[in-house]
């Protein structure tokens, strides 16, 4: 069987680098209880609201992302079971491509080069998709798994769960 794992807020943690370069570059601690169902830029003061998207297009933001916790460990695991790709929709920001396989290639060593997809649409064949955006879902034929984040946490139509630790006790 097949797993598709997507990156950021499921592997990689971007939150806290934009909340560290937020805070870097103003001084002011962002407030980090986000409401259920917000994303983050909704929480930034509007007068630089347009900053958080400016620090995903940097080159280099996605090159040091820090990882969810017991993500390098449960991938690792499903490997024993499943064949994994790793799924990005890395097209939408450009820059990030070089980042994100370079981030891949540090953390996840153990993922070969032909089992890492970037792209636009999540359009995948495979047998489970663990994804934190449940647009990624639509038409997906497998079993989906939604990886919390604070943007989804009013969605309850999907398998929902919250650390890597409920990943493997559902799928092991």
């Amino acid at each position: 069987m097949k797993i598709a794992i997507d990156m950021d807020e499921v592997l990689a943690d971007p939150i806290a680098k934009f909340v560290e370069l937020y805070n870097r570059d103003y001084g002011t601690p962002l407030d980090l209880k986000i409401e259920p169902g917000n994303e983050m830029f909704q929480h930034v003061p509007e007068h630089i609201n347009h900053k958080w998207f400016d620090y995903i297009n940097e080159k280099g933001f996605f090159r040091n992302l820090p990882l969810i916790d017991g993500s390098v460990e449960a991938v690792k695991k499903l490997q024993e079971k499943y064949e994994v790709y790793i799924v990005s929709a890395a097209m939408e920001f450009p820059n990030s491509l070089e980042d994100k396989y370079h981030w891949l290639a540090d953390h996840f060593p153990f993922i070969s080069w032909k089992n890492i997809m970037f792209c636009g649409e999540k359009i995948v064949n495979t047998d489970i998709m663990i994804d934190d955006r449940a647009k990624n879902f639509i038409d997906f034929k497998g079993r989906t798994l939604l990886f919390t984040s604070p943007h989804n946490l009013l969605l309850n139509d999907y398998e929902r769960v919250n650390n890597w630790q409920e990943v493997l006790d559902k799928l092991m």
